[in-house]
């Protein structure tokens, strides 16, 4: 490891807030001190870019004995799929895997009256360190063995929170029981319908081949469902170590190994093609990181879970890709129709193409 993972000012930092996505700050401001009373003066407010959904704040005060550093939550505007950008859900998954899974953020509110900023929010502690996007921070240089090292103690994580033991959650209730999968080809396909646009293609082929190859569910765990090095948060004194895990919107009881498809739809290695290459959002091009089959080898052979890797698998690869496609779209939905000005959202219609023709290369693999 290279002596600059040990110098300050790599920890992950907000930047200006986009335009038409301010908050109100006197309300919010008024808001958290009903539930901070300590804190004085008004809070510096930054935004986050990296994600692509909810809209991500710090709020950061410095007034007072100790003053304060909080993240807010919240939906961002427009037309919203059903059952997505739940900020209540969202608080209360977080609220209750915290006693048994430590990396979730501590909670400090939900606020559900839409009248303080537009719409409903949470709010919680922030946790300084280091989120790997795209690419390291600059001057963060680890060796191969360190990056393989940080690579397995992300994977760790995703193994320790589908070991978590769900009766002593209480989130019993969270999803719907047996069936997972079949819930979720039927509920992606018809997402994806109705969010398409006339430059997208029709993935017919695709939600067909996955409804016919459909397994029954390996097990009915918490599972995160947006699993990303983007969502985790690394120690600035050891970016090895997991201190932080983010973005809890789509967690639920499911199956693990649907949770894992989904990650590596995030999934670029170094040898991938410039297409697959122009996708990447998080650093498992580096050298030391697993490539994919080699990811699936380790969480299996982690979990116990016991799979043909060139047939069975190949079912969990395509949903996490066809799911991400289905992620693209309706974000593209929001920006097609104007109920989003951020422009990077401008060419997400050509990831969803891009990621047609990779799932079928896929399935012509799988078949033999």
């Amino acid at each position: 490891m290279s002596d600059n993972t040990k110098n300050k000012g790599i920890e992950d930092q907000g930047g200006r807030v986009r335009a038409g996505e301010e908050l109100n700050t006197a309300g919010v401001d008024a808001w958290l001190k009903g539930h901070v009373p300590s804190l004085q003066g008004q809070p510096e407010i930054t935004q986050f870019s990296g994600g692509a959904s909810n809209w991500t704040y710090r709020l950061k005060y410095t007034g007072g004995e100790h003053g304060g550093d909080f993240i807010l939550r919240r939906p961002p505007a427009g037309t919203k799929a059903k059952g997505a950008h739940d900020m209540g859900r969202e608080y209360r998954v977080q609220q209750a895997l915290k006693p048994v899974y430590p990396v979730v953020p501590a909670m400090i509110g939900l606020c559900e009256d839409e009248a303080v900023t537009g719409s409903e929010f949470y709010v919680m502690e922030r946790i300084a360190g280091i989120i790997p996007r795209k690419n390291m921070p600059r001057g963060l240089n680890l060796d191969a063995a360190t990056t393989r090292k940080l690579c397995t103690n992300v994977l760790d994580k995703l193994v320790e929170l589908h070991q978590v033991d769900v009766k002593a959650t209480g989130l019993d209730s969270l999803g719907k029981g047996s069936g997972y999968c079949q819930r979720q080809i039927e509920g992606w396909s018809q997402r994806y319908t109705k969010a398409k646009t006339w430059n997208v293609p029709s993935y017919q082929y695709v939600m067909a081949w996955l409804k016919e190859r459909t397994p029954q569910d390996v097990a009915n765990v918490v599972i995160h469902n947006d699993w990303r090095f983007d969502n985790v948060i690394l120690a600035e004194n050891d970016p090895t170590k997991v201190i932080g895990v983010l973005d809890w919107e789509m967690a639920t009881l499911g199956d693990p190994l649907m949770d894992l498809g989904n990650a590596l739809a995030y999934w670029i290695q170094a040898d991938d093609n410039k297409l697959m290459m122009a996708t990447r959002r998080q650093p498992t091009h580096l050298p030391g990181m697993l490539r994919r089959e080699e990811v699936v080898d380790y969480y299996l052979d982690k979990t116990g879970y016991r799979l043909d890797r060139q047939w069975d698998w190949a079912f969990y690869e395509v949903y996490g890709l066809f799911r991400l496609a289905v992620i693209a779209q309706q974000i593209y939905y929001r920006y097609h129709h104007k109920q989003t000005r951020n422009p990077a959202f401008k060419n997400f219609w050509i990831i969803v193409n891009y990621l047609d023709w990779r799932c079928k290369g896929l399935i012509k693999r799988a078949r033999g």
